[in-house]
């Protein structure tokens, strides 16, 4: 509501109606005078050292730094930094005093102004009575605009510049660019969510961009990037995904409504591999590159070369994740490029195929403690790339009333999807057993060893495959037609599967009846349809067989001579 004066005017208090502007100091009605221009001698840059109460820092666009040790009492004027190339009048963009010594501070110098587009980043470990400059290998034409330092290592910093992110875990003696899914964009201001270790960078003019999770960075040594190495997990967090605009992201709201997309859902796990796996054309691609580059020729490959390179199965990387009994509960592809990777891990079992996300679709995991390893495979030749690192997953709650049996949940999810896997097979056995059919029907009226009497019993079967069938799917005649009718097995099954794997509370009672209507109904199936798959068909295919008529697929391959 009131605010105290605690300083006197801390610029150099220079009229800018006395600089000269291209070589010369311009009169009053000169065109665009002063236009577009800020007022001289702003404090442009200010904070407060977190260790000691009253200890500031301000900056200002002529290029000074004030201190005061007793809350704007007395200040101290720094207007040189030694012997260091910098310059004088250079705009004191950012200041963060240390989070860890309260006598170290940096600065961040911007002199794009005056045509110098140079990084200035410095240091100072005693209030600002010497400086140091840690700009190390960030781009020379790449203006520094902003700081920030990790709560936890003294030794991350982030600075934001006119290309990009760049972060050092040395203090300032390497720079390496986030470049990740950020664009070659000037950023202007960095903040970090402690809590989630989120770092959120506000760029110029695209938005803001924010890296979630970026602990994994305490830990880079240079070491490490010459080893596979797992980092630290997060504990993983379980809650249920919603879709409120009906389908994911803006749903069909158009391109005017705007929606970011969330964080990656699930553990996730950060990792760093040292090498790429290339396959056998890979390696003959890089290395005919390296030669065309040095204008040497290129031979031509072998025809048992080019046959091994279109024979060859790719190699491999997987990630496993394991239960606290050592029980694999899912499998995952990952990179088999080298450096920095991360993965996720949707906390669902293996499903009962191949599904999105490596297999999954399968039942909630039980919270509690797991491993996670990378393995990778070449030439058949299966090799352990990361161990077993530990991490935990539990429940984000807000306050359930009843306690959740996330067991039962997983037990009654495996029933179902054994039972899911039954019928698949079983519908993709008489779709297969239809085909056939329809195939030696055919020759009833286009081949001359098949009698077109035959047509009858072929037609008795295939009606026979149609009412197996419609036990699975439904009655199709009344749904083409808009009429109500009984679901088929595989319309309870996938109610039953909605109250496995699609709710953090478990089945209903009615999710759980459906359940087990379909099993009763697949076992009355599956009795007309083992009659039909391992006798009826099989013996029409053999009289096709002792007619001599042409293969048609189910039946063996045709002697020749």
């Amino acid at each position: 509501d009131n605010w105290n004066a605690i300083s006197p005017d801390l610029t150099r208090q220079i009229d800018r109606n006395k600089l000269k502007v291209m070589g010369r100091v311009w009169g009053v009605d000169s065109v665009a005078k002063n236009t577009s221009t800020s007022l001289y001698g702003n404090i442009v840059a200010m904070d407060e050292s977190p260790k000691v109460e009253g200890l500031l820092y301000a900056g200002t666009d002529d290029g000074l730094v004030q201190v005061s040790e007793d809350a704007g009492a007395n200040w101290r004027k720094v207007d040189r930094f030694g012997t260091l190339d910098v310059p004088e009048f250079g705009y004191i963009n950012d200041i963060e005093a240390d989070l860890f010594d309260a006598n170290t501070v940096y600065i961040a110098i911007n002199n794009h102004k005056r045509g110098d587009f140079k990084p200035y980043v410095l240091k100072s470990s005693d209030r600002g009575k010497t400086w140091q400059e840690i700009s190390g290998d960030l781009p020379q034409r790449g203006s520094v605009y902003c700081l920030k330092q990790d709560h936890v290592n003294p030794n991350l910093l982030f600075c934001g510049t006119e290309f990009g992110c760049y972060f050092t875990v040395d203090g300032g003696g390497k720079w390496i660019a986030l470049s990740a899914g950020l664009p070659t964009i000037a950023i202007r201001d960095l903040e970090i969510q402690r809590r989630e270790n989120d770092l959120v960078l506000a760029s110029f003019g695209r938005g803001f961009f924010i890296l979630d999770d970026y602990a994994p960075l305490r830990e880079l040594k240079p070491a490490l990037l010459e080893a596979n190495q797992m980092f630290s997990i997060k504990k993983g967090l379980m809650y249920q995904e919603t879709s409120p605009m009906g389908v994911s992201g803006r749903g069909f709201q158009g391109a005017n409504y705007f929606s970011a997309p969330n964080p990656t859902y699930g553990a996730v796990f950060t990792f760093h591999l040292k090498e790429e796996l290339k396959t056998k054309k890979g390696e003959r691609i890089k290395k005919d590159r390296d030669l065309a580059t040095a204008r040497k020729d290129v031979p031509y490959p072998s025809w048992e070369d080019l046959k091994a390179e279109d024979r060859e199965v790719s190699p491999t990387r997987w990630i496993t994740i394991r239960d606290a009994s050592g029980s694999v509960v899912r499998k995952i592809p990952t990179s088999t490029d080298k450096g920095m990777v991360r993965a996720s891990w949707d906390y669902r079992h293996a499903g009962s195929g191949g599904g999105r996300r490596g297999g999954g679709g399968g039942p909630v995991a039980v919270p509690g403690k797991y491993t996670v390893e990378i393995s990778q495979m070449v030439e058949g030749v299966v090799t352990e790339v990361i161990p077993k690192t530990e991490f935990e997953i539990e429940p984000l709650t807000f306050g359930d009333t009843t306690e959740i049996n996330r067991v039962a949940i997983k037990e009654f999810a495996s029933q179902v999807l054994k039972l899911a896997n039954a019928v698949s097979a079983a519908t993709q056995s008489a779709s297969e057993a239809s085909e056939q059919l329809t195939a030696i029907e055919a020759l009833t009226k286009s081949s001359s060893e098949v009698d077109p009497s035959l047509w009858k019993d072929i037609r008795a079967l295939q009606v026979r495959l149609l009412d197996v069938t419609e036990k699975f799917t439904g009655d199709s005649t009344r749904e083409r037609r808009n009429e109500d009718s009984m679901p088929g097995l595989q319309g309870r099954l996938m109610n039953a599967m909605m109250g496995a794997m699609g709710t953090t509370t478990g089945p209903t009672g009615t999710h759980k009846r459906q359940f087990e209507i379909a099993g009763e109904e697949f076992e009355a199936a599956m009795v007309d349809l083992k009659q039909l798959l391992e006798t009826d068909v099989p013996a029409m295919l053999k009289r096709l067989d002792d007619l001599g008529a042409p293969w048609t697929p189910g039946r063996p391959i045709p002697k020749w001579k």
